[in-house]
C-alpha cells in the first residue's frame, strides 16, 4: 500500500482553462488527475447533441487533451479519472482509444467505461410502476412535466470507478458521476478502504469536493483578501496529497500561482454544502461538522478528523427539461442623468409590450451599474454616474410573444431617451429555457456497468 498519493484537479467545468491538466500533468508529481466536466445543464446540452449527431454527447475537449498528455500519462503511470462521457460514454472512450492508437501507445494501457446512469429511455417504465421522481423542491410528481423532459440521470458514486481502477483501466470515463466520486475512488483503489468505512469515505468525499472546483480553492474567486493573491494568470489547481489514515493537504504544485490557505479552503467548503451534518452522496453521508484545518506550510492545508456516517438507500437523479423561452436585451445610456434615462426607456418599453398585448410569465428589469447586482441594498443610485446599462429580460411559453419582443429593443435608440451607447450583435437572440428537476430513485433501480477497452 501506498502512503501517499497526490490527485490533482484538471477541470473544474467544461470550459474550465484547457491547458490547466497539461501543467498538472508536466509541472510536478501527481499520482491521479481528476477531470470534471459536467453540470446540471451539461448534460442537456450533451443530450441535444447526440440527438443531432449519435457520435456526439460528450466533452469534445476531453479527447484532444488527452492526445496531448497520454504519453507522459503512460510515463509517469498517472492515472485519469474523467466524467467527460456524458451521455455518450462509449463514443468518448472510442475517440480517446483511437487517439491512443495514433500516438503508438497501443498495448500499453487499458480504458474503463462507467454507464448506467442514463434513465432517459425508461423514464416512463419507471413512472408506470410507480416511481414518481418526484422533484425534491416542490414535491411535484414527473409526470407533470414528462411531455418535456431532456435529459434524465443518476448520480453514481465511487464504487465503478474503483472497479475500473481495479481491472487495470489507467483512464476511467464515466456519464453522471458525483463530482467527489472522481477523486474519492482513488482513494479506496490505492488505499483498499472498504465499503464500509464511513469515516474514511468521508474524508475521501470531502477531499473531492475541496477540488472538485478546481481552482476556486488555490485563489481563484476568493473573496479574502483577494488583491493580495499572487499571479492568478499564472494560478496553480489543486492537488489533494491524501494518506491511508484519510488525512490529507490541499496543495499546489511549486512556482505556480495563486494560494492555498485556511480561508481558500474554508470558502471553497461552504460551496453548495447544504446541511453542515448531512453531505449526501452515493458513498456516504459526510459531516462538515467534524472537519478541522490546519496551516501546514505554504500553500499547505491539512484537514483531518473527518466523521461520516452510513450512505441513504436512495440515488439523486439530475433531469432537466424543457421550460419555455426567454430574451435578454441590453442598451447602454451615458451621463449625464444616466440613471433617469435608463429607467424612463424601462417604461417607455413595458408601455409599447403592453400596448401590443403580449404576456410573458415574467419581465425582469436591471439597471447595471446601478443596482443590478444588490438590488435595493445598494440605495439610491447617484445622479452623477457615468453610465448604466439597462438590461430587461422576458420568458414565457409564447415564442412568438419572444420573438415580438426582441424587436423593441433597438428601436429605443431613437424613439428614447438620448445618450445611448453600446448597441451591439443585433436583435436579442430567443433562447430555449432548460430547467432542473432533481429526484431521488431507489439505489436497487440503478445498475452501473463497468467496461475495459483494450488499447
Amino acid at each position: 500500500m501506498k502512503q501517499k498519493i497526490r490527485i490533482a484537479a484538471g477541470q473544474g467545468f467544461w470550459g474550465d482553462l484547457p491547458d490547466a491538466p497539461v501543467r498538472q500533468v508536466e509541472d510536478g508529481p501527481i499520482d491521479y488527475l481528476m477531470l470534471d466536466y459536467l453540470a446540471e445543464v451539461t448534460m442537456s446540452i450533451m443530450q441535444k447533441q447526440k440527438a443531432r449527431d449519435p457520435n456526439a454527447g460528450y466533452a469534445r475537449d476531453f479527447v484532444p487533451l488527452m492526445r496531448r498528455i497520454l504519453p507522459t500519462c503512460v510515463e509517469r503511470g498517472i492515472k485519469v479519472t474523467a466524467n467527460a462521457g456524458g451521455v455518450n460514454v462509449a463514443g468518448c472512450a472510442t475517440a480517446v482509444r483511437d487517439v491512443a492508437r495514433d500516438l503508438g501507445l497501443a498495448g500499453r494501457f487499458k480504458i474503463g467505461l462507467v454507464t448506467g446512469d442514463d434513465i432517459l429511455e425508461r423514464v416512463d417504465e419507471l413512472l408506470s410502476r410507480g416511481i414518481e421522481l418526484r422533484n425534491m423542491d416542490t414535491d411535484e410528481p414527473l409526470s407533470t412535466v414528462r411531455d418535456r423532459i431532456q435529459s434524465a440521470n443518476a448520480y453514481l458514486g465511487a464504487a465503478p470507478i474503483v472497479e475500473g481502477l481495479n481491472r487495470g483501466a489507467q483512464v476511467v470515463i464515466t456519464g453522471r458521476a458525483t463530482d467527489t466520486g472522481l477523486t474519492l475512488a482513488p482513494l479506496i483503489h490505492e488505499f483498499g478502504w472498504a465499503e464500509d468505512d464511513w469515516n474514511h469515505l468521508a474524508a475521501g468525499t470531502i477531499a473531492g469536493h475541496i477540488i472538485e472546483c478546481g481552482a476556486q480553492c488555490s485563489g481563484g474567486n476568493c473573496q479574502f483578501n483577494w488583491q493580495d493573491i499572487p499571479d492568478l494568470a499564472n494560478v496553480g489547481f489543486p492537488i489533494a496529497e491524501a494518506s491511508p489514515d484519510g488525512t490529507f493537504v490541499i496543495t499546489k504544485h511549486d512556482g505556480t500561482g495563486g494560494r492555498v490557505n485556511l480561508p481558500s479552503v474554508k470558502e471553497q467548503l461552504v460551496y453548495e454544502m447544504g446541511d453542515p451534518h448531512e453531505y449526501i452522496t452515493p458513498d456516504c453521508v459526510a459531516d462538515f461538522t467534524t472537519v478541522q484545518l490546519a496551516d501546514d506550510g505554504q500553500d499547505r492545508v491539512r484537514v483531518f478528523g473527518i466523521k461520516g456516517r452510513p450512505a441513504t438507500d436512495f440515488l439523486k437523479v439530475s433531469i432537466s427539461y424543457s421550460a419555455g423561452y426567454k430574451a435578454v436585451g441590453t442598451l447602454v445610456y451615458s451621463w449625464p442623468d444616466a440613471y433617469a434615462k435608463a429607467e424612463a426607456a424601462d417604461k417607455i418599453l413595458r408601455a409599447r409590450l403592453d400596448r401590443l398585448g403580449l404576456q410573458f410569465d415574467q419581465i425582469l428589469t436591471e439597471f447595471v451599474g446601478a443596482n443590478a447586482t444588490h438590488g435595493t441594498l445598494a440605495g439610491k443610485p447617484s445622479p452623477d454616474l457615468a453610465e448604466v446599462q439597462l438590461r430587461v429580460g422576458v420568458r414565457g411559453d409564447d415564442r412568438k410573444a419572444i420573438e415580438r419582443f426582441t424587436k423593441e429593443i433597438a428601436p429605443l435608440i431613437l424613439t428614447g431617451p438620448p445618450g445611448v451607447t453600446g448597441f451591439a450583435g443585433g436583435r436579442p437572440k430567443v433562447e430555449e429555457i432548460v430547467a432542473y428537476w432533481p429526484a431521488l430513485i431507489p439505489k436497487g433501480e440503478i445498475e452501473a456497468n463497468v467496461e475495459i477497452i483494450e488499447v
